[in-house]
């Protein structure tokens, strides 16, 4: 069978292209309180996921993503009212009732007067982190946590199997409550109250032990948990070159993220933690040899999507480097500017709704018991 490599190939897009993308409209995302560039980035997100999801249960995380956004929001908001600094700004909107407070607390109030300038500097900082709540969202909705979960090194190949065994687990217990709750209608029996809790906890509970056996035999007769002879200086060598690679990622990241932060705590910091990560990574991958079945593969549409993504985060950097003022607003109350170059960037970060492979979707046997004359096509290419 010959692989055609097109853009328009029905395929599954590696996972880790999808969470590269992700991230890096999150970075851009934390750059910025400008509600142009934000709410950019949420309609970004919206078309992609809309154009490329899957049909499979997870990938209807984005909605519940976006619905914890909004609550993100409208908490923010009614805490800046209700609890905040004594002068918020001069535009009045409505006065709640206050509540005196002690002096060790000068300068906090509980109540009072809501002004249009505290409502919208808390709905500025609560629209970033809803907008990076829909980057996790969406990456989360076009990205299979299973799939990307077999892409993991072989020094972290049990901790990989752990979290494939408790994804693999976790809707099966669900599953397994249904039908025990079905099988008690089917009896005549109430399905509702602390009894039928009792009920319904020893058969699932059963049913999870025994495939948790099933699994761990099955596992073990194909050679899972085989690991080759590492000495006592490889297996700390590892650790270490782990750790602190893993450490300098962490104040890598926070350095790009504040704004404020020294230049050398951000991507010099950032590239020689990953350095040293991937370094570590490599000399406990020694220990297991393991083969993929199946590997996802990394092609021209995995570059465009990482590169789209990374594109939106690079631009809100260079637009800070060059005109800081316009992704800080001057005050609450001002008209948001337009910053091109973000713009620019977030408006790339939208090319893989076009660039992406459409995701495989089910297709229905006909009455005759064959595929639709378009699937046929496609698996024959």
């Amino acid at each position: 069978m010959r692989h055609v490599h097109r853009l328009t190939y029905s395929r599954n897009l590696h996972p880790g292209a999808w969470w590269l993308w992700a991230l890096g409209l999150a970075a851009a995302a934390s750059r910025t309180r400008n509600p142009v560039v934000l709410g950019l980035i949420i309609a970004v997100t919206g078309l992609v996921v809309a154009a490329r999801r899957s049909d499979a249960p997870w990938a209807r995380a984005y909605n519940a993503f976006l619905k914890l956004a909004l609550l993100v929001i409208v908490i923010r908001i009614v805490l800046q009212a209700v609890l905040s600094e004594s002068s918020q700004g001069v535009t009045v909107l409505f006065t709640l009732p206050e509540v005196p407070l002690p002096d060790w607390l000068a300068g906090i109030k509980l109540g009072g007067d809501v002004t249009a300038e505290a409502v919208l500097r808390a709905f500025y900082d609560g629209l970033q982190l809803a907008t990076i709540l829909c980057c996790v969202g969406a990456a989360n909705s076009l990205a299979s946590a299973r799939r990307l979960l077999r892409c993991v090194p072989g020094a972290l190949y049990e901790v990989g199997v752990a979290a494939v065994v408790a994804l693999t687990f976790a809707p099966q217990l669900v599953t397994d409550a249904a039908r025990v709750r079905a099988a008690h209608r089917l009896r005549g029996q109430s399905t509702r109250g602390w009894r039928m809790l009792s009920r319904t906890a020893i058969p699932v509970l059963e049913g999870a032990l025994e495939q948790s056996v099933e699994l761990a035999a099955a596992m073990d007769s194909r050679g899972y948990g085989r690991t080759t002879d590492a000495s006592r200086v490889s297996r700390r060598l590892t650790s270490v070159l782990t750790f602190g690679g893993i450490l300098g990622v962490c104040v890598g990241i926070y350095g790009l993220l504040d704004g404020s932060a020294s230049a050398l705590l951000g991507l010099p910091m950032l590239l020689v933690g990953v350095a040293v990560a991937i370094a570590g990574l490599l000399v406990g991958g020694r220990r297991t040899r393991r083969t993929r079945y199946r590997p996802d593969p990394w092609a021209l549409p995995e570059w465009l999507v990482a590169a789209s993504g990374l594109t939106a985060a690079a631009a809100l950097f260079v637009t800070g480097a060059l005109d800081p003022g316009s992704l800080v607003l001057a005050g609450p109350l001002t008209v948001p500017p337009v910053p091109w170059i973000a713009v620019l960037g977030a408006l790339v970060a939208a090319a893989p709704a076009f660039v992406a492979p459409p995701t495989p979707r089910w297709t229905p046997p006909t009455l005759d018991g064959s595929r639709s004359t378009a699937r046929a096509k496609e698996v024959a290419a």
